[in-house]
């Protein structure tokens, strides 16, 4: 039990996880959960209430694209999550600020989270917390890669370099696709389209999607292949500018993805743009959706997600040394939680904790800043996740 009046806007997978967080974790005292599809509300805090065994959680109706009931439904509130489509965040935003309600997101979208940051006097003046881009990656790939840096300079070691791979995965791949949905199909597309933002020699460097094949392996789980994606570096390149040379982040999938998914990148199934058939404009991406969000769904998604950061630095000496943190994280019959959910929504349920108690400054802060990422990460081994930390010779 606790104090906190806490808020989930989307009351999808990521959601409900977050809510119970909140509730379970973070001191929350009620939770209010939120969504258009009033059916989805209910059976969301029922389910938190059912897992609970207390009544914590109540559900309403509403619709995020009205602005004036948006910041009407947070009155009252200490923190709330927007865990909608990235669209709807800057709208969020606004009424989180006429609310005076502290915020977090599942961002996603590294623009929007830029934009979201210039409104950081105006937080400041409402006297609340914006944290962007909380979740698994953004979010817990990049704590990790700020935990890196820090232990390294826990170790005396100048800080060079920072090398994430995070992807979440069905334990028991099904050939043709050895992918599931653990989110909505929507942020899949999104990670695979356009450019992400990374350090290379000390400067932003802009990457395309599906670049740069690579081949990665974790115990337990076995070799995946790693390749660029959008959205995942979020602030992070930024923040460590000056005092990193690199900065980068890979997608993890089975073997195959990479080949089957960049044929559909490079045959234009991911444009937004329509093309003419047989006299009708047609949007590929929305055919994309509606072809392969049946094929790759299902209504128990027993996943595994995986999570590495590795950073590399020189001692007074000059001679390199790396250090290596791990996280893999699985389905949890005993809730019904994927590895995805609880990464993803465990991490933003920490952030908006850590914004209740008072430990982030008002004002828009990019997530790996908001907060040390050696208190982040007790936060979350505190809630049962395995994060590993091993050093070798780089």
């Amino acid at each position: 039990m606790g104090d906190f009046r806490y808020g989930v806007v989307g009351a999808g997978r990521q959601g409900v996880a977050t809510a119970y967080d909140m509730a379970a974790q973070g001191g929350g005292a009620s939770v209010l959960v939120m969504d258009r599809d009033a059916d989805v509300a209910r059976r969301a805090a029922e389910r938190i209430n059912r897992l609970l065994g207390r009544s914590v959680a109540q559900e309403r109706p509403l619709d995020a694209r009205d602005g004036d009931a948006l910041a009407a439904a947070l009155a009252g509130l200490d923190v709330f999550l927007c865990g909608t489509p990235f669209e709807m965040i800057p709208q969020a935003t606004e009424a989180a600020l006429r609310a005076g309600v502290s915020m977090v997101d599942y961002g996603g979208h590294t623009p929007t989270v830029l934009a979201q940051l210039q409104r950081d006097a105006e937080a400041k003046a409402a006297g609340i917390a914006i944290v962007p881009d909380c979740g698994m990656g953004p979010g817990m790939n990049n704590t990790l890669g700020a935990y890196a840096v820090e232990l390294m300079e826990g170790e005396g070691l100048a800080p060079r370099e920072v090398y994430l791979w995070d992807g979440g995965l069905p334990q028991n791949p099904v050939p043709p696709w050895n992918y599931q949905l653990t989110f909505n199909i929507n942020g899949l597309t999104n990670e695979y389209y356009g450019e992400v933002a990374f350090l290379r020699g000390g400067q932003i460097t802009m990457v395309g999607a599906f670049e740069e094949l690579e081949h990665v392996a974790f115990d337990g789980v076995g070799e995946l292949e790693a390749f660029t994606t959008t959205g995942g570096t979020s602030t992070a390149p930024y923040t460590f500018k000056g005092r990193l040379q690199v900065y980068q982040n890979k997608t993890c999938r089975w073997p195959g993805h990479y080949a089957t998914f960049k044929a559909y990148q490079q045959l234009g199934l991911f444009e937004l743009e329509p093309v003419m058939v047989q006299g009708q404009p047609v949007v590929p991406r929305e055919v994309f959706h509606a072809l392969l969000a049946p094929q790759i769904s299902a209504p128990v998604v027993e996943d595994v997600c995986v999570m590495r950061a590795k950073g590399v630095g020189l001692d007074a000496g000059g001679t390199p040394r790396a250090v290596i943190i791990d996280l893999v994280d699985r389905y949890d019959p005993a809730t019904g939680f994927t590895a995805m959910e609880r990464i993803t929504g465990w991490h933003a349920g920490i952030m908006a904790e850590f914004i209740a108690r008072g430990q982030v400054a008002p004002g828009v802060w990019p997530m790996e800043r908001a907060v040390p990422a050696s208190t982040f990460v007790e936060a979350a081994r505190a809630r049962g996740f395995a994060i590993t930390v091993r050093w070798e010779d780089a």
